[in-house]
């Protein structure tokens, strides 16, 4: 080997040291105590180091692809362990707001060829802000006059502080007024009217029923003592009493579709945040039976309203043949082929179509996938994209079946359907989930200003 390529290689060899370097830094931020937030890639404005010429004239190395730079939030994230196959075609301009936050609050920024500035302070490496930083935060948010949603959705899209989610939810969705002078006239209104709702629907002999609602009742009364089986307090009777109220009482109100199998996940989230206002400690130790009768009407009134403000953007998810559901699974499959092509095209040569596992995914949105106890922490994000989430679940549904992109490509069919229908997620943690989101923060932004790139 002469000099010259001996050189040539030695700068190989130190750019993907500093490379590594980099992604090593970006992966250091979901260590200890982060919960990363948003991640933006955007073209670098200015123009590439040919310093090493030798290096940047050759086309086959790595530095003669396009350069781009990486904006962090204060809450900053990380990419995958896994690395994924290289994206051939340009990022979409970032000139517009990316999902519900813009690129104004993503401040901190590095690229990939180096490491991270030097005036970055140390402690955003390896650890988010504070605790008590990121509760300041939604505090004053959260005490203005008039909430200005923009500013709390892009707060709550990284994580809700426990003992303010119940409030942070009810605004996000919209049940609970931005103005605080209207905001208590508001909900005991509505709370009232779920009362009555009740009392003309739920209360009231089978015989006054027509046959239709009877059948919904009794399915209904079927599926609560399925509803996350595995924790312990939704086999109480009386949460499981609550369950069937909610349910029939939406499903009574949204004739359109009535109540579908799938549905009764759904409120098991809102269940749980809005009891947190009256319990303390592990969920395993709480019991219906310590509330009032008020009490219980209330919390089954915020589920009730909030679970109808989450389906509104989503009711064809629902209805006759479930359409909505059955777009997003294309979608998500165009999206897997796309990102992953080695996948795609093994799942397709083995006869496995996404509708056999995905379909269970965009009708429960994952509950029945991940730990309960991250699914508060995910439904976080879920609100905070507002109208945009039926388009973003599709990413993070990508995110998490590319999560064991390595192990997909060794199984045949049948082992891909029993791998999918029993993830290995039960020891999941919150650095696994935020994970998933952050990846899928990023290919949204690449992706989803550019649909063309999703069309075969």
């Amino acid at each position: 080997m002469d000099k010259h390529q001996e050189d040539e290689r030695n700068t190989a060899a130190t750019l993907d040291s500093r490379l590594n370097q980099t992604l090593k830094n970006v992966q250091g931020l979901l260590k200890g105590r982060s919960i990363p937030g948003k991640i933006l890639l955007s073209r670098r404005s200015d123009p590439p180091d040919n310093s090493n010429s030798k290096i940047s004239n050759n086309p086959n190395s790595k530095t003669s692809s396009p350069s781009y730079k990486r904006s962090f939030s204060h809450n900053d994230a990380g990419l995958s362990d896994h690395t994924y196959g290289p994206i051939e075609e340009e990022f979409p301009s970032t000139d517009k707001p990316i999902s519900i936050a813009n690129a104004s609050k993503l401040k901190v920024s590095t690229s990939f060829g180096g490491n991270l500035p030097e005036e970055i302070p140390k402690s955003i490496v390896g650890a988010r802000s504070t605790d008590s930083a990121r509760v300041m935060k939604f505090t004053k948010v959260l005490s203005e006059t008039v909430v200005i949603l923009d500013k709390l959705r892009e707060l709550a899209w990284s994580g809700v502080p426990d003992n303010m989610r119940p409030k942070v939810w009810r605004l996000l969705l919209g049940y609970a007024p931005p103005n605080s002078d209207r905001r208590e006239g508001v909900l005991r209104r509505k709370r009232l009217e779920y009362l009555d709702c009740i009392s003309q629907y739920y209360d009231i002999p089978d015989t006054e029923r027509s046959d239709d609602e009877v059948n919904m009742l009794r399915q209904i009364g079927v599926d609560c003592p399925r509803t996350v089986p595995d924790v312990p307090f939704f086999q109480q009777s009386q949460v499981q009493k609550s369950l069937e109220r909610i349910l029939y009482a939406w499903a009574i109100r949204h004739p359109a579709s009535g109540y579908v199998q799938g549905i009764n996940d759904l409120v098991t989230p809102f269940l749980v945040v809005f009891l947190s206002e009256y319990f303390e400690g592990d969920i395993d130790n709480w019991s219906m039976s310590d509330l009032s009768p008020d009490t219980i009407s209330n919390v089954e009134a915020d589920c009730y309203c909030c679970l109808s403000k989450l389906l509104d953007g989503m009711q064809d998810h629902y209805t006759f043949a479930q359409p909505g559901i059955q777009r997003l699974v294309f979608k998500l499959k165009e999206l897997v082929r796309r990102i992953d092509e080695p996948v795609s095209r093994h799942l397709e040569d083995q006869g496995l179509e996404f509708l056999q596992f995905a379909f269970r995914w965009f009708n429960c949105l994952l509950i029945r996938e991940i730990p309960f106890h991250l699914i508060t922490r995910l439904w976080d994000t879920y609100l905070a994209e507002g109208d945009d989430l039926p388009d973003f679940l599709i990413y993070i549904f990508a995110s998490f079946l590319l999560t064991w992109s390595d192990k997909l490509q060794k199984f045949d069919f049948q082992e891909l359907v029993m791998f999918l229908q029993n993830l290995p997620t039960e020891n999941w943690t919150h650095q696994e989930l935020e994970m998933v989101l952050s990846q899928a923060f990023m290919w949204h932004t690449m992706f989803n200003n550019s649909p063309s790139h999703l069309i075969s």
